[in-house]
Formats: C-alpha cells, sequence, structure tokens
C-alpha cells in the first residue's frame, strides 16, 4: 500500500524508523525490535540510508528482508549523495520488482569528512529533482519528502528554505515526514507556514524520546538544529541515572504525540533507533492498541 493512501485515513497514522545494523548482534536485536513493535500494526516502517550513501546495500538488504518476512508497508530513504542517476535507476527497478513502492527521497548527508558535497556529471543536486526522476520514471511508487520545523541547518534564511520544500512538493511529492523536534509549537508554527507556501501535502510528525543524557546530545547533533526545550533540559539534568532519563523522555514524548492527535495530525514517525521499548510504552499509555496493552 502506498503511504500516501494511507494518510487519507480518519486516524492518525503511525510509522515506525528503522536503520540497518553493522554487525550480526546488531540484526538479532533489530528483528527482536521488529518482532515486539510489528503487533501495533504500524502503517508503515521506514529504513535509513548512512551520510554519503555509506549503507547503501545494507539498506536495500534490511528493506527487502522486511518485505520478505513481515507483512509491513516498507519505505525505503534513497539519496542524492552516494549515487548517480543511472545507479538510482537500478535501485528503483530492483524495489519495484520486489513490490517495494514506497521511498522517501532526500538529499542526504555529504560522506564523513566533506563538509561540501558536489554531485557527479550524472547525479542529483537536489532532493526535488530526485523526487521528479521518481515520478517520471516510476509513477506507480509514493513519494516522502524531509521537512525541519526549526529549519534545515544548511539554510539560514527561512523563507528561502520553504521554497525549497514548495519545489519538493511540485515536483511531486506526496507527502512530507518532519525531522525531530521536542515541542509542538514548533510544529505547528511549520505546518502554518507550509500552508502560507501553498504546501497542501499531509505533514507526519517526527519523535523521538529521550532515553539518556548521551542520546539526547547525539540526537542534538545528528539533527542539527534541534532545540532541546528548556523544561525537559531541566528534568534531564536533575535525573539521578540513565533509567530516569527513560521515563522522563518517554513521558515527554508520550505527551507529544498525545497532543498531535488531538490536533488531528496525518500521521506521526517514530525514530526507534532500532529499540522497542519507549515506543511500546507510548502506547500502551495512550492505548493506541489493544495487542500493545496485552504487552
Amino acid at each position: 500500500m502506498l503511504v500516501r493512501d494511507i494518510l487519507t485515513g480518519p486516524r492518525t497514522a503511525f510509522s515506525f524508523e528503522f536503520f540497518p545494523p553493522k554487525t550480526a548482534e546488531g540484526w538479532e536485536m533489530l528483528f527482536g525490535a521488529i518482532a515486539e513493535l510489528a503487533p501495533l500494526k504500524p502503517s508503515a516502517v521506514s529504513v535509513t540510508y548512512g551520510a554519503g550513501g555509506s549503507t547503501r546495500d545494507r539498506t536495500h538488504d534490511l528493506v527487502l528482508r522486511i518485505r520478505k518476512e513481515t507483512d509491513l508497508t516498507v519505505v525505503s530513504h534513497l539519496t542524492c549523495v552516494g549515487s548517480a542517476r543511472d545507479e538510482i535507476r537500478g535501485i528503483l527497478e530492483r524495489y519495484a520488482g520486489h513490490d517495494v513502492n514506497n521511498i522517501l527521497a532526500l538529499r542526504g548527508d555529504p560522506p564523513k569528512g566533506l563538509e561540501r558535497w558536489e554531485p557527479g556529471a550524472d547525479g542529483f543536486r537536489h532532493a526535488a529533482e530526485l523526487v521528479g526522476f521518481i515520478r517520471r520514471n516510476f509513477p506507480h511508487m509514493g513519494v516522502g519528502v524531509a521537512g525541519f520545523p526549526e529549519g534545515h541547518p544548511e539554510m539560514p534564511n527561512r523563507l528561502k528554505e520553504m521554497d525549497f520544500l514548495k519545489a519538493k512538493v511540485d515536483a511531486g511529492a506526496d507527502y512530507i515526514v518532519t525531522q525531530l523536534f521536542f515541542d509542538n509549537r514548533d510544529f505547528f508554527d511549520f505546518c502554518e507556514r507550509c500552508d502560507l507556501a501553498g504546501i497542501r501535502v499531509p505533514i507526519v510528525a517526527g519523535i523521538l524520546p529521550v532515553m539518556s543524557r548521551q542520546n539526547m546530545i547525539r540526537m542534538a547533533e545528528l539533527a542539527a538544529g534541534a532545540r532541546i526545550p528548556a523544561r525537559l533540559l531541566k528534568m534531564v539534568m536533575r535525573a539521578e541515572g540513565d533509567e530516569d532519563v527513560e521515563r522522563i523522555g518517554t513521558h515527554w514524548a508520550t505527551e507529544q504525540v498525545s497532543q498531535l492527535i488531538d490536533a488531528g495530525v496525518k500521521g506521526v514517525h517514530f525514530y526507534t533507533l532500532n529499540r522497542s521499548k519507549a515506543t511500546l510504552r507510548i502506547y500502551r499509555t495512550l492505548g493506541l492498541s489493544e495487542d500493545a496493552g496485552k504487552r
């Protein structure tokens, strides 16, 4: 099923994000988490790409394994960085042959050690170009793109940033998935600015529960520009250990999701970090799944 069709439903859709592990132990842990989360019946799950396309083969392997071994709708990330046009065409043909028809089209992060990235002669510079390529050559596929409620780290001009986002939608994107945020006011403001810019596609809210102090610091680095509200920061700093931080982070995320549901958002996307515990707790607390309440 296409994510764009899922997002037309009357209720908030929920999706989970995973990344391809580096080790056999990591694969085992990941599929343990997938087994625990599958009964929640997510609308979709997505699989990330590493910086510079560094996990491309492992991403493909994970996407196809999820497609083969589960009945979950799977979305593969695909980046401009790290692939030429013919390589991207080959990836999409392979996915189409395995009935994987949902793509999250991204510019992507440069390889580690490179501050700036330039595409090759046969590459795409911007995600909008990748979206247009998919729409023209694989019109049966659904395409999502990324949005940044607190601003893209490489685009200080917030007005121009919305122009780039609208270009992705105009090129054929079906929906937007946001970068993680910790204050729903930032998300609601982003939605209003999208509306002012003439962006009318569904917007899915990205949520990451803080699990430890180190996790919070790491996420602030990876999601450049993500703002940690002072109230959350105070609670985390007062906590005696990571077990307390995990409870605080899960409670904070639960409050975020509850408010988003009440506001009628089309979708909530959980950044799981390949773990199940926080997502399960949020589901139980909010009564989102009968199966989750039994676990």
